[in-house]
Parts: structure tokens; C-alpha cells; sequence
């Protein structure tokens, strides 16, 4: 039997003193959730962007890449960051740092499986140690005075699922809110996503909760929310190649049925001012070598695209020369979307 709230499904989402214009949140990650990706989707609804994660290592503070993380000129919208660590003080001072960068709220990301990450037990490895998730929590709400929310997993392994625990830890620091990622860290990305711990701590927690996990389209999101109650979602891998997703879930959740997907035009359009964003943000060299994992996935939902395309797209090191072949494939391949 489903756990349900009616009237609720597109509701507005508050953290803190926030109240977002929906409950459809894109998920932060590496090397992917930039300025450019997520103004992007901000344009298609969702109801807040979280920045890639930055690390808490005061000699990484002021190094370019950290820079470009937190630079949010133009930017619409909440500015939430993401930081990484294992160190309490020094991630207190990162947040306090981030806050006067900008950032309007602060998350704490203990939910990474990467192994670099986990080796040095930051990310998801921090689960196995409650006591110093206590120390980090009480830590960074206390250095800052906007809201920080926190990103887990349900636990380490599936015999040390302990997320209800470090809910119930977040909710007695002073937690915002909290993402669930229905896997634990031992699953990384594989199998499928479970939600029925995230609808425990739905049910025994008072804060918002966001569930995160295999969510991939509207169907499967109606689904997410109505199972586990939660408060929000949160999409991540879905969104690559597919941002106007959020809008897509958003008139399915409000029952739109005069909804109409984004035609090939419209997605020529959408990749060429991703693009032409990303060279302008970072630059035309790291732009154009950056812009290639995003062309490669939005060639994925887009149906068979010839591999010497794929391959001269790849090899350009000219902004030009790259939208070139872009729309060259647009000109002259039939596409399956």
C-alpha cells in the first residue's frame, strides 16, 4: 500500500528560509553540475541547482578549478554548494568561506562512492563513523547561519544500513534537510535503487526529505514520491543529456496532459547554447573538451549517430569546428527521438 499525500506531488519544497518554486532538485555532481549545466536546467524547472562538490582542504581553496566551482556571476536562482571532507573544523571553515563566496546554502556530500574519495573516508565512507558524523553536522550548522543540508546513502553495506541513524543524528544538529540515495556505498551505481529505507526515515523523521536514486523519468518519479512520501526529488544521471527532464516530470506531476516533449529542433537549439555557454565559461580549450561528454549524451537520447561523426566531434579542438559538426549531424542524420 502506497504512503500518500494527496494535492502535494509538485508542491513547493522549504529549506530553511527558503521556499523553492517546486520539489524537483538536480543533484550534484563532478565535473558535470557546473554554472553552464546548472542554469540549463534551472531553465526547465528544476527547483534548485546544487554545484558540483568542493573540497574542505584549505590548500585547494583558492586553486582555479575551486575558483570556476564557485563562481556564480549571472547565476539565477538558489546558489547551493556542495562541500567535501572529513576534517570538522576544516569543513566549518569552508562552509563559513562558501557562505561569504555567495552560497546560499551549504550541502554536505556523504553520499560520493568514489573510491578516491572513500579511500581517504570522505563521501560515503563517513557512514561508518556516526560519532564523527555528529562532529561535522554540529560543526558546519554552527559556522554558518544559512541552512545546510546533507546528501547520504543508506549505508555502507547492505548488512550496515544505518540511514535512519544518521537521520535522526542530522535532524538533532540542525540539518535542513536530507537527501537519501537508495543505494548503499558498496552498490556504487549498480543494481537498481531501493526507496523503502528512504520512506523509513520519511516516517520517523520531521525533516524534509528528498529522494535521489534511479529516477528517470515522470512515471518513475510519481512513483518515488507516492511510495516513500518523500518531500522532493533529487535527479542526477537522468538529467545528462535530457535537462529539460525537470519539465517533462513537472507537467506529468501537475497532470498536464497537453504536455509536448522537446522536438529535434528544439534540442539542436538547447545543445548550441549549452555549448556556446560552456566556451564562453570556461574558455574555448577546456570548453570544447568539456563539451564532449555532454554532446556525447545528448547523441545517446537522441538514437544512432554515425561514429566518424562522433569521432571528428571528439578530435576538434575549435568551438567553431565542434557546433559545426554538431549541427551537421542534426543536417544530415535521421534521428530516433
Amino acid at each position: 500500500m502506497y504512503y500518500m499525500r494527496p494535492h502535494w506531488i509538485a508542491h513547493k519544497m522549504q529549506i530553511g528560509p527558503y521556499s523553492l518554486k517546486n520539489n524537483l532538485i538536480l543533484a550534484p555532481m563532478a565535473g558535470i553540475t557546473d554554472r553552464p549545466f546548472r542554469e540549463l536546467c534551472r531553465q526547465f524547472g528544476a527547483g534548485l541547482a546544487v554545484s558540483e562538490m568542493v573540497a574542505s582542504n584549505p590548500a585547494l581553496q583558492k586553486h582555479r578549478r575551486t575558483l570556476l566551482k564557485t563562481d556564480y556571476t549571472g547565476e539565477t536562482g538558489l546558489r547551493s554548494v556542495q562541500i567535501l571532507g572529513t576534517n570538522p573544523q576544516q569543513m566549518a571553515d569552508a562552509a563559513r568561506l562558501n557562505q561569504q563566496r555567495g552560497a546560499q546554502i551549504i550541502d554536505i556530500n556523504m553520499g560520493c562512492p568514489a573510491k578516491k574519495v572513500c579511500s581517504v573516508a570522505a563521501g560515503s565512507a563517513l557512514l561508518k563513523d556516526e560519532a564523527l558524523v555528529n562532529k561535522i553536522l554540529d560543526a558546519i550548522v554552527n559556522a554558518v547561519d544559512i541552512p545546510v543540508t546533507l546528501k547520504i546513502r543508506t549505508g555502507w553495506d547492505k548488512d550496515n544500513k544505518n540511514a535512519l541513524k544518521i537521520a535522526q543524528i542530522a535532524e538533532q544538529s540542525g540539518i535542513a534537510a536530507l537527501t537519501i540515495h537508495g543505494r548503499t556505498r558498496a552498490c556504487k551505481f549498480n543494481g537498481q535503487a531501493e526507496y523503502s529505507t528512504i520512506r523509513q526515515v520519511k516516517q520517523v523523521v520531521n525533516l524534509p526529505i528528498i529522494a535521489n536514486g534511479d529516477i528517470t523519468d515522470a512515471t518513475k518519479a510519481k512513483q518515488v514520491i507516492e511510495y516513500t512520501g518523500a518531500d522532493a526529488i533529487m535527479i542526477g544521471r537522468a538529467a545528462q543529456g535530457k535537462p529539460w527532464i525537470f519539465d517533462e516530470i513537472l507537467q506529468h506531476l501537475n497532470n498536464n496532459k497537453s504536455y509536448i516533449k522537446p522536438s529535434v529542433n528544439d534540442i539542436q537549439s538547447i545543445i548550441n547554447n549549452h555549448l556556446e555557454n560552456l566556451y564562453s565559461f570556461y574558455g574555448n580549450i577546456s570548453g570544447v573538451r568539456i563539451a564532449r561528454k555532454h554532446i556525447g549524451w545528448y547523441f545517446d537520447n537522441l538514437g544512432s549517430i554515425p561514429s566518424v561523426r562522433i569521432k571528428e566531434i571528439y578530435q576538434t579542438l575549435i568551438p567553431s569546428q565542434q557546433i559545426a559538426l554538431v549541427n551537421s549531424v542534426f543536417a544530415n542524420t535521421k534521428l530516433a527521438y
